[in-house]
């Protein structure tokens, strides 16, 4: 017999510890409400050059971690290994940004990398992008809305890393400085680094192989602008304002060459890992020309739900439903069933067997199914009344049925 197994780099996510992804998913989409960010669904493939482009064609994602096959038309399509390029691509397919548009998505990435804690073959991501507004105030808004997601996830800890990798002039001045450090230590670099000494020298500072080398190599963050410096200067003020701790990481460059100005991390101290932020983003006003779209700025981030999960406080052994029902005997059923249905549509989690079986093999479900109470469907119910037993402590209680919503509630 075949022994079918989930690919190599992926993991099946079940229940009961699929409640923290509902709930994670659910905390992810009050946010956006309350913040204004619409839900944007985007093809989970694309053709390839939006990734190419977009992504960076000498990026490590690009040269070695997309999923990419030709389709039975002959197109080149790639899984997403990303999502900021597919919603600007979107945009710019749906006529571009006129004033502003906030966005919002959640769902699985494709990277082909060596599995290991923390990185998987097929990741989770739940990101907002910020399109239209150029101002430090988006940024400032977007840095809050994945600070404040991991403090609701109970994230304890979190060390925001911010930098400024400037604006293109300003990295014209700095390539020329850093490529003539890496040059005079050309021998020492790993083989991907020497290779983009010449067509991206600035992702080397990136590179953990070659972390040592470029420990005391020039920073972008010295080579600001006036405009790029003034913007930094803006969002670390906004930060302050909101008592969102920070700390400057001059190194911090991110692994996608589509950024700009205004990059961060999410690193929870108390996290350990060899892939310790479980988030970040930054500002990419060039994106959408990259793409053949008109200029357009626009920020934005990207939270690791599976590193989240696995940074977050072990899941307690909470609920799973309000109610159990238990028909007390078959000719109850009917009044066990009515009663679910109607708890169902007020919104009451509720569950009851599906079949005839005695009274203990039920109560050993609702056991199983981590309910917080069994609602005892039986004689009682012609007086219009239920029993109710706390499963923890054992209490029963008789509740009236026009009455036990609100006390489920309660």
């Amino acid at each position: 017999m075949t022994d079918f197994r989930a690919p190599k780099g992926t993991e099946d996510v079940l229940p009961p510890r699929s409640h923290w992804w509902r709930a994670a998913h659910r905390t992810f989409d009050d946010m956006c409400e309350s913040y204004g960010y619409g839900l944007t669904l985007t093809p989970i493939f694309e053709d390839t050059d939006v990734f190419a482009r977009g992504v960076g064609g000498d990026t490590e994602v690009v040269e070695k971690q997309m999923y990419t096959f030709t389709d039975k038309g002959g197109r080149s399509i790639t899984l997403r290994p990303e999502a900021t390029a597919s919603v600007v691509r979107a945009q710019i397919q749906a006529g571009g940004v006129a004033t502003r548009f906030k966005g919002a998505y959640w769902g699985p990435m494709f990277r082909y990398e060596r599995p290991q804690k923390g990185r998987n073959r097929q990741f989770y991501q739940a990101g907002i992008e910020y399109l239209g507004s150029s101002s430090p105030e988006a940024d400032v808004e977007v840095i809050e809305f994945g600070y404040r997601y991991l403090e609701l996830l109970g994230i304890e800890s979190v060390e925001v890393r911010l930098n400024s990798i400037g604006d293109p002039a300003d990295r014209a001045t700095y390539r020329t400085e850093i490529t003539e450090y890496l040059n005079s230590r050309f021998d020492q670099l790993s083989e991907d680094s020497r290779r983009r000494i010449d067509s991206n020298p600035m992702r080397v500072l990136d590179s953990k192989a070659d972390a040592d080398v470029v420990r005391d190599a020039p920073v972008p963050l010295d080579h600001l602008g006036d405009a790029a410096a003034e913007h930094f200067a803006a969002v670390r003020q906004g930060l302050e304002d909101l008592g969102i701790p920070y700390v400057i990481e001059p190194r911090l460059v991110r692994g996608l060459d589509y950024y700009n100005r205004t990059v961060w991390e999410y690193v929870p101290t108390t996290y350990e890992a060899a892939q310790s932020s479980v988030g970040g983003g930054g500002r990419y006003d060039g994106l959408f020309e990259v793409l053949g779209g008109k200029p357009t700025p626009g920020v934005g981030l990207a939270m690791g739900i599976d590193r989240i999960q696995l940074a977050a406080p072990q899941a307690s052994e909470s609920p799973l439903l309000d109610a159990f029902v238990i028909a007390a005997s078959h000719d109850h059923r009917a009044q066990a069933r009515k009663l679910t249905a109607q708890l169902r549509r007020a919104g009451v989690r509720v569950d009851m067997t599906d079949r005839d079986r005695s009274m203990k093999v039920q109560f050993k479900e609702a056991d199983r199914s981590r309910a917080s109470v069994a609602v005892i469907v039986g004689s009682e119910w012609d007086r219009g009344e239920v029993t109710v037993k706390r499963l923890d402590t054992g209490d029963q209680d008789v509740i009236a049925v026009k009455e036990i919503e609100s006390w489920l509630r309660g």
